[in-house]
């Protein structure tokens, strides 16, 4: 992997980030580039064809899937060599999530596994703990689920009424309550379950399900992703030995918020991975599909739609990548503090999150309009895309959580650069326009910032005005990742599809300046601030006095290219 250098999360926000500081696809080593290969395939060759059945909920399949992963080493990417894993990096690990996203409920199943079922023992668990379970986590003899959600509280997750208390012999905790919506329940072999001590200290446990007193529901019944296993876990008397604490007592929160931090992260891999498969079927379709005497990939407004998808695609992967690049260079020197590595990129983690999401819904949603009336029937696979895809903006906490954990993160540990927003001039020839516009866009968040800070938002009111702001810094993030990676393949001189990166990047930009501008201006009465009017109406003249960009002509020449290719194209 090449080096790039370390940065604390969040601080896109206010510093110079250069090319050769981000982490790109086109960083990919042959390792990584053996290892997607190695995934797909797993997934198209074993996956999928009894995917039907998975989908018919005979979970026998979807263990001995899990089990055929863990003899691939699928399932041990994030686990230390000494315990049968391959702990490989954070690149590595978010390839695979991406690949299996194909496997569609299978992937949920996976990740089930992989991520929130076992990471919790990865990071937090004792010597004993981590030998008890992660070589069995590794092979798939052994299957993890994470049970937070109740069904009184679900992003509060401080508000859990299950409770622990010590027996009389002091051996063991006895816990009692509902857990909802719990994944992978029909067929777990524990979970990591989160309680209260005495009714109020917030703990983790490792709860198996052969323990007096466990038991699950019968399976929920869901609008998508009917193939993976959501039941509720009930917990009546059980005896939980004190081994299975992890973590400290009354410190769960810290175990529970980074898991999921790490969670969201993972799960923008995934519907990255959905959403080019979404792309690749609207694609041959468009290609194969004829009216008017014509293919409907000749038709300008298709033509429009699959330049869109593939643009927000080229962004959102461009993202995902830098995060992951950063999150390795992040673990090398943590220094044995996890959660505080974790903690310094949740804001990437939950922008990845959010920008992700959307932008499969918006993708699956095109692919369905493309496929016309087949993209409803059944028998396409378009058709469980779109509903599979709408749990993503829900799952990991929702969007709108995510937003106000965005922007409150940011006002409270990135204060206002004193000086401006500072930038090395003579950089990015290609995207000169670009980078000024995106430094302008930094310098008016600030200014945002600034007047919605006067609010007292601080304390979770003026939630539209948080929106606001954490939409501000997901695109600040989103085309900057953008451009860097573009103008890192144009230092490298990467020929191939140079061009594509570059009209991916004119594009996006050209019409995310458009969109920031416009909602400012639904803001800025609301917050009365005569500066900041000013202000807006300075970064408004400022773009329209440059360069306007050609996005029709851009976008035929990008849909060309992803026809030509029948997939997306970097």
């Amino acid at each position: 992997m090449a080096k790039i250098k370390e940065y604390k999360g969040g601080c896109f926000i206010h510093e110079h980030v250069s090319a050769s500081e981000v982490f790109t696809p086109e960083d990919f080593t042959d390792e990584h580039h053996m290892l997607a290969d190695m995934a797909e395939k797993f997934v198209m060759k074993e996956v999928l064809p009894v995917l039907g059945d998975i989908e018919a909920q005979q979970f026998d399949e979807t263990v001995r899937l899990l089990k055929k992963a863990g003899e691939l080493g699928l399932l041990g990417a994030d686990i230390p060599e000494r315990y049968g894993g391959l702990h490989l990096d954070k690149i590595s690990s978010c390839i695979i999530s991406e690949k299996v996203a194909l496997g569609r409920s299978f992937a949920v199943t996976f990740s089930g596994q992989v991520g929130i079922g076992s990471l919790p023992i990865v990071f937090f668990g004792t010597e004993e703990q981590k030998k008890a379970y992660l070589p069995y986590v590794v092979t798939g003899e052994k299957i993890g689920a994470y049970a937070l959600t109740e069904p009184t509280s679900g992003t509060d997750a401080l508000a859990a009424k299950t409770s622990a208390r010590l027996s009389e012999c002091g051996r063991y905790y006895i816990l009692n309550g509902e857990k909802q919506w719990i994944t992978n329940s029909a067929f777990a072999d524990f979970f990591i379950v989160f309680a209260k001590v005495d009714g109020q200290r917030f703990t983790a446990f490792i709860v198996d399900k052969d323990y007096m007193g466990v038991s699950v529901g019968p399976e929920e019944k869901k609008m998508g992703l009917k193939g993976s296993s959501t039941r509720s876990l009930i917990l009546d008397n059980v005896k939980v030995p004190v081994a299975n604490v992890l973590g400290e007592i009354g410190k769960g929160h810290i175990i529970a918020f980074n898991i999921l931090n790490i969670g969201r992260h993972k799960l923008a891999a995934t519907a990255l991975g959905m959403a080019k498969r979404a792309l690749e079927l609207s694609v041959k379709y468009a290609k194969e599909r004829r009216q008017f005497g014509r293919s409907l990939s000749e038709f300008g407004l298709i033509q429009h739609k699959i330049a869109d998808m593939a643009v927000k695609t080229y962004v959102n992967e461009s993202m995902i990548y830098r995060t992951a690049g950063a999150l390795e260079q992040g673990w090398k020197g943590e220094n044995g503090n996890i959660a505080q590595t974790i903690a310094d990129y949740a804001v990437e983690c939950s922008i990845n999150k959010v920008f992700s999401t959307e932008v499969l819904d918006f993708v699956v949603d095109e692919a369905v309009q493309i496929h016309g009336g087949y993209g409803y029937m059944a028998e396409y696979e378009v058709e469980t895309l779109y509903r599979d895809a709408r749990i993503y903006r829900i799952f990991e906490g929702t969007n709108e959580i995510n937003r106000i954990i965005i922007a409150s993160t940011l006002l409270r540990n990135c204060p206002s650069p004193s000086k401006g927003i500072s930038r090395q001039e003579g950089q990015a020839v290609a995207f000169a326009n670009e980078t000024k516009q995106l430094y302008d866009v930094k310098s008016l968040f600030w200014a945002m910032a600034g007047a919605i800070q006067k609010r007292h938002v601080e304390n979770g009111t003026e939630q539209e005005l948080l929106a606001y702001l954490a939409d501000m810094a997901i695109q600040i993030y989103a085309m900057e990742s953008a451009l860097l990676r573009a103008e890192k393949a144009i230092a490298q001189n990467a020929v191939d599809m140079e061009e594509q990166k570059k009209n991916y990047v004119q594009v996006y930009i050209q019409e995310t300046i458009q969109q920031l501008l416009g909602c400012s201006l639904n803001v800025i009465p609301y917050l009365q601030d005569e500066q900041l009017v000013k202000r807006v109406s300075q970064s408004i003249e400022t773009f329209m006095r440059g360069p306007l960009v050609d996005t029709v002509t851009l976008k035929r020449q990008i849909a060309e290219k992803v026809i030509q290719h029948e997939k997306y194209v970097k």
